[in-house]
C-alpha cells in the first residue's frame, strides 16, 4: 500500500486497520514524522513506545522481531517506533517478514521514520506491494499546504483563526507541522478553547504568546551552522540563549533544512546548478526566493558525501536532545559547533 502526503490523511485509518508495518520517508521530515504520530494516535490500543535506532537494527536485524513480539514491561501493548537513516531498517524488517510468514506469531506495529530515503529505495519497493504494509512518501510542504494543516489543528482544538493568521503561525514553525501543533496547544491553552467552547483566535493573541516572528526565528542561526560561519556562531547561540529558543525547534529546522539540501542535491545531479532552474522547479524544490541565496551558500559547504555524514549526526543529536531535556541547549550547542566547523571544511 503506498501514500503522498496529499493522500495519507485518508489511507491512514484503513491502513491502521490492516497494517503492522509503516514506512514513512521522503525528504520531509517533519511531514514523515508528524505521519507517524498520527497513525501512533489511531491504533487502537498503541501501549508501551520501544524505540530503535536504523543503526541497531543494521548491526543486528533480528533485533527488530525479538523487540516486536516481546511483551511490554506492564504485560500491556507495544509498538515500536524506528529512526532510521536511508535503508538501515531493510534487513531487519526483511527479516521479520519473513519470520512472520513462517509463523513466528503477531508482532507489535512497526513505524519506521527513514530520513533520506524514499519510495524508490530498497524498503520501500520491499513493502509497497504488500497488504500488511504502508508505505508513505512525503515532500517538503508549501505555505499553503502548512496554512492548511494549521486551520485543521486549530479547528480540532476549538481555536478559529483566519488564512492570514494561519499563514503566520505556519511561517513561523518554518512549515513544521510539529512545531505548528505545539503552537496551536500553546494558542489554546492561552485562549482557553476546546471544541465544547470555541473561540476565535485574534492578531493579539498569537503576539501575546505565538511563536517567534520570522525575523526572530531559528533560520539565521540555521543559515549560520550550515554555511559553516564560525566567526557569527558565538553570537546566534548567544542569541538562541536570550530568546529561549527551543533546542528542539533549532535541531528541527536544522534537520529540515539538510533534508532539503539532499533533495536538492540529488535532483541536481553533480554538476547541477541552482540558476538552471525555472521558478516551477525551484518551487517544487521548497526554495523561497528570500532563502535562495542562503541556499546557495549552503550548497557550496554540501556535497553529497558531507550530507550523508550529516544525517547521521543530526539523528544521534536528536536522540541526545530527548533524553537529555536538562542539557538541551549546552549539547545542541556543542553539536551545531562541530556542525558549522565540518561545513566549513571544504
Amino acid at each position: 500500500m503506498k501514500a503522498t502526503q496529499r493522500d495519507f490523511a485518508s489511507t491512514a485509518r484503513r491502513a491502521v486497520d490492516q497494517c503492522g508495518i509503516f514506512f514513512f520517508c521522503g525528504p520531509d521530515e517533519a511531514g514523515a514524522s508528524a505521519a507517524a504520530q498520527s497513525v501512533t494516535e489511531l491504533l487502537a490500543d498503541a501501549g508501551e513506545r520501544i524505540e530503535i535506532s536504523g543503526g541497531d537494527l543494521k548491526k543486528d536485524p533480528a533485533l527488530l522481531g525479538d523487540e516486536a513480539r516481546s511483551g511490554s514491561l506492564f504485560g500491556g501493548k507495544r509498538h515500536i517506533y524506528v529512526r532510521a537513516n536511508g535503508d538501515e531498517a531493510h534487513e531487519a524488517l526483511k527479516t521479520l517478514i519473513e519470520t512472520s510468514d513462517a509463523g513466528a506469531g503477531e508482532a507489535a506495529p512497526v513505524l519506521v521514520v527513514a530520513t533520506a530515503a524514499t519510495d524508490k529505495s530498497r524498503t520501500a519497493k520491499l513493502l509497497e506491494k504488500r497488504k500488511d504494509a504502508l508505505v508513505a512518501m512525503f515532500w517538503p510542504p508549501d505555505l499553503g499546504s502548512v496554512a492548511g494543516s494549521v486551520r485543521q489543528m486549530a479547528d480540532a482544538a476549538g481555536l478559529r483563526l483566519s488564512g492570514d493568521l494561519a499563514e503566520r503561525i505556519a511561517r513561523a514553525a518554518g512549515l513544521d507541522v510539529r512545531l505548528a501543533q505545539s503552537e496551536i496547544i500553546k494558542l489554546a491553552t492561552y485562549c482557553d478553547a476546546s471544541p465544547q467552547s470555541p473561540v476565535a483566535l485574534t492578531a493579539e493573541d498569537l503576539e501575546a504568546v505565538g511563536a517567534a516572528t520570522e525575523e526572530d526565528s531559528f533560520m539565521p542561526l540555521v543559515n549560520t551552522v550550515l554555511k559553516g560561519e564560525t566567526g557569527k556562531l558565538d553570537g546566534e547561540l548567544k542569541r538562541m540563549r536570550e530568546h529561549g529558543m527551543n533546542p528542539v525547534g533549532v535541531l528541527l529546522a536544522v534537520e529540515r533544512r539538510s533534508a532539503q539540501l539532499a533533495q536538492i542535491t540529488s535532483q541536481l545531479g553533480p554538476r547541477g546548478s541552482l540558476d538552471g532552474l525555472d521558478r516551477g522547479a525551484k518551487a517544487r524544490l521548497g526554495i523561497f526566493w528570500k532563502e535562495e541565496r542562503e541556499i546557495q551558500e549552503q550548497l557550496r559547504s554540501w556535497h553529497r558525501r558531507k550530507l550523508d555524514r550529516l544525517g547521521p549526526k543530526l539523528m544521534q543529536l536528536h536522540k541526545d536532545l530527548l533524553g537529555n531535556s536538562q542539557s538541551a541547549e549546552l549539547l545542541l550547542a556543542q553539536g551545531l559547533t562541530e556542525i558549522a566547523r565540518f561545513a566549513a571544511r571544504r
